[in-house]
C-alpha cells in the first residue's frame, strides 16, 4: 500500500493541460466534411516549441482535448543477412552463381566482390525453384570499383522490390567466381517515406580544400538525413563528408559534452555518369544518414565535403531533413480543431487512440495554419510553498529568530552575573 502512495502523489500534482497555459496555436486546415481519420504532417517549428518528444503537443476542437497518434512512415532498416553464393562457376565466359534469398521483400542488394579496378555487367533473375527454367529477369546492373582514379566503389543492385526465394546471377567482364564473396540483402519499405525539411543552404565555404556549410538546428528538432543537390560540374566525382554537431550554446550544452559530444559521422558522395568499355555507368549516391536524436538544446551542424586536390564542388543546396511524422486523428463533421503548445509543466500525452491506432489507407489529409501566440494565454498560477517562492523570507525570519536567541542569552548571563 506504501508502494502506491508516491504514484498517486505525483499523478495529484501532475499538471493538467489548458488552453489558457499554452504559448502558442494553429489551426488545422482542410479538415474532411464527414467522420473520417484525418492526418496532418507536423513541421520543425511544432517540434522546436512543443518541447522533448512533444511533450506539451495537444489537439483542440473548441474547448474539448481530441486523443491523437504520432505515425511515421519512416522505414527502420533491419540488418541486413550476409548470404553466400551457391553453385558459383564459369558459364560462356561469364561467372555465375544463385543465392538463396530470406523471407519477405527486399530491393537493394550489395554484392561482396573482393577485386580492384574493374567494371562489369550484372544481370539477376529471379525465380521460387532453384532449378527453374524459366526465371523472371529483375534487370542489368552496372558495378565498378574506380578507386585508382578516385571515382569510388559502388557494387550495389538497385533491384525493384521482389521476393523470389532464389535469385539467379551473371557477372559479364573480370569477375572470377572466386572473387565472389558473398552478398547481403536488405529488406524495404512498402511505401514510399516522405521527408520535411529542417534547414536549407545554398552555398558553402571554403576552408582550406574542405567545403563547409553551416546550420542551427532548433532543440527538440529530429534530423534523418542530409541530401545534397550538386551543380552541373564537375560531373562525375566521389568525395568523403564529415559531419559534426555540436551545442550552439556552449554554456546551455556544456553538461552534456562530455556524455554526448563530439557526435560525428561520415559518408561518401559519389556520382558518375559515364561510359566506360562500352558499358553506360548511371550511379548516384547523394543523400547520407544522420545522427537522429533530438536534444534538448540547439544544435550546430557542420557538414564538410573533402575535395582533397580536386576543385571545390558546385552546390545548388544542402539540406537537413527529418523524417515526416503525422498527428492521426478521428475527425468529427463541423468541428473547429486547433494545434496548442508550448506549456513546459506538461508530459507527453497517453491516449488509448494511439495505443489502438491503425492508419487508414483513405486517411484525409490535413492541413496546419501558420503559428501564432496563444491571444488566451496567461502564466500558470505558481503552487510552490510559500518559502519556495519567498526564499528571502526565511532568511530574514532565521536572521532574527538568532538575534532574537542572542539577545535572550545575553540577557539571561546579565541576570546570572548580579548578586
Amino acid at each position: 500500500m506504501t508502494l502506491r502512495v508516491p504514484a498517486l502523489l505525483l499523478l495529484f500534482l501532475a499538471a493538467s493541460p489548458g488552453v489558457q497555459y499554452f504559448h502558442y496555436e494553429r489551426p488545422v486546415l482542410n479538415v474532411p466534411a464527414q467522420k473520417q481519420q484525418a492526418c496532418l504532417t507536423l513541421d520543425p517549428a511544432t517540434f522546436a516549441h512543443a518541447g522533448p518528444e512533444l511533450a506539451s503537443l495537444r489537439l483542440y476542437n473548441g474547448a474539448a482535448e481530441v486523443p491523437y497518434a504520432i505515425h511515421s512512415e519512416a522505414f527502420v532498416p533491419q540488418p541486413a543477412e550476409n548470404l553466400a553464393p551457391l553453385n558459383a562457376g564459369v558459364r560462356g565466359g561469364a561467372t555465375t552463381f544463385d543465392a538463396e534469398m530470406p523471407d519477405g521483400a527486399y530491393s537493394n542488394l550489395d554484392l561482396d566482390i573482393a577485386a580492384k579496378d574493374f567494371i562489369a555487367t550484372v544481370r539477376v533473375s529471379g525465380s521460387q525453384d532453384q532449378a527453374s527454367a524459366h526465371p523472371t529477369s529483375l534487370g542489368s546492373y552496372t558495378i565498378f570499383d574506380f578507386t585508382r582514379q578516385k571515382l569510388g566503389r559502388s557494387t550495389v543492385l538497385l533491384l525493384p522490390r521482389s521476393d523470389f526465394r532464389y535469385l539467379h546471377f551473371r557477372i559479364d567482364g573480370s569477375i572470377r567466381p572466386s572473387q565472389v564473396i558473398g552478398l547481403r540483402a536488405g529488406h524495404t519499405s512498402q511505401t514510399e517515406p516522405q521527408y520535411v525539411t529542417v534547414a536549407t543552404a545554398s552555398s558553402a565555404i571554403q576552408k582550406g580544400r574542405d567545403s563547409v556549410v553551416e546550420f542551427t538546428v532548433p532543440a527538440n528538432v529530429p534530423v534523418d538525413r542530409v541530401l545534397f543537390v550538386p551543380g552541373a560540374q564537375p560531373v562525375n566525382f566521389s568525395r568523403s563528408v564529415t559531419m559534426t554537431r555540436t551545442p550552439a550554446d556552449k554554456e546551455r550544452g556544456a553538461e552534456a559534452i562530455d556524455r554526448e559530444f563530439p557526435m560525428v559521422s561520415t559518408g561518401n558522395l559519389l556520382r558518375i555518369h559515364s561510359r566506360q568499355n562500352g558499358r553506360k555507368i548511371d550511379e548516384e549516391h547523394l543523400v547520407l544518414d544522420a545522427p537522429s536524436l533530438a536534444l534538448n538544446y540547439a544544435t550546430k551542424w557542420t557538414v564538410a565535403i573533402h575535395n582533397e586536390d580536386d576543385a571545390p564542388l558546385t552546390l545548388q543546396s544542402v539540406s537537413l531533413q527529418m523524417d515526416a511524422r503525422m498527428l492521426c486523428f478521428a475527425a468529427e463533421p463541423g468541428a473547429n480543431y486547433a494545434l496548442y503548445y508550448g506549456d513546459d509543466a506538461l508530459t507527453t500525452p497517453r491516449y488509448d487512440y494511439a495505443k489502438l491506432f491503425v492508419l487508414d489507407k483513405n486517411a484525409a489529409k490535413a492541413g496546419l495554419g501558420p503559428e501564432e501566440r496563444n491571444p488566451q494565454y496567461q502564466p500558470r498560477p505558481d503552487t510552490r510553498p510559500f518559502t519556495e517562492r519567498h526564499p528571502a523570507l526565511l532568511w530574514i525570519a532565521l536572521i532574527v529568530a538568532i538575534l532574537l536567541l542572542g539577545g535572550i542569552a545575553l540577557r539571561s548571563s546579565r541576570e546570572m552575573k548580579q548578586p
